[in-house]
């Protein structure tokens, strides 16, 4: 690794395993057909409009940094059929689950992306992302692993990039002392305010959140979730 891909962490992963259980067949021919229609090519040059990368006429942009089951993603997909959706995930049993509810479904306003969400990040153009979800994202608990936490000052930088001016960070996690870091991070980094004005800002779930595998998983092991809302400014 060269210095300066280290100081760019641009190649330091930020997730854990790629892959658990083997897919069945069903989902191993859906990672082998749709996919590839789904992904974000980076290869490619970037649009001059990000919404020319949906099949359907969208009116925002939105993007989910590690989608998880895909709960979160799907249901904000079907309620919002004007806003074009990112999604990120490079759990491959994740993504493969995402895919049977795409086709199922029919989700034209759905596109992917299956590895590291820093190199989309990097492709995406300037001021063009009206929102981006980093919900429930590894908290890397022990202190020596707290560099892989994905809120930094380097990728918030990145948030910053690509956000429109107004564009809003959200940042839902169980964990106090993730939260903490992510508050002075972007505290920190000047270019994100925080929108809360009293503690039921931020102890309330999102407008038409629909809940999530972790924030179930949180809530029967006793703890409670913060979501917190930054503007780009």
């Amino acid at each position: 690794m060269t210095d300066a891909e280290r100081k760019t962490r641009s190649t330091e992963a930020f997730f854990g395993r790629r892959k658990g259980k083997p897919l069945r067949e069903q989902q191993v021919g859906r990672m082998e057909t749709i996919l590839p229609e789904l992904k974000v090519d980076l290869a490619s040059p970037v649009p001059a409009d990000l919404k020319s990368l949906f099949p359907v006429p969208v009116d925002k942009i939105r993007l989910e940094i590690g989608f998880g089951g895909g709960e979160h993603l799907v249901h904000r997909a079907r309620t919002n059929p004007s806003t074009g959706f990112i999604g990120v995930e490079p759990f491959v049993n994740s993504m493969a689950k995402l895919l049977a509810v795409v086709e199922a479904e029919g989700l034209k306003n759905i596109r992917v992306y299956d590895d590291d969400a820093v190199q989309l990040l990097d492709w995406l153009p300037e001021g063009q992302i009206d929102q981006i979800d980093l919900l429930y994202a590894d908290p890397w608990p022990k202190k020596r692993h707290w560099k892989r936490r994905f809120v930094s000052q380097v990728n918030l930088e990145r948030f910053h990039k690509v956000l429109k001016p107004e564009g809003i960070f959200c940042f839902a996690s169980d964990i106090d002392t993730y939260v903490n870091w992510t508050l002075q991070h972007c505290r920190a980094h000047g270019g994100f305010e925080w929108t809360a004005r009293n503690a039921s800002d931020w102890l309330t779930p999102y407008d038409g959140w629909p809940g999530t595998r972790y924030e179930a998983k949180a809530r029967r092991e006793g703890r409670s979730s913060a979501y917190l809302t930054f503007i780009r400014r």
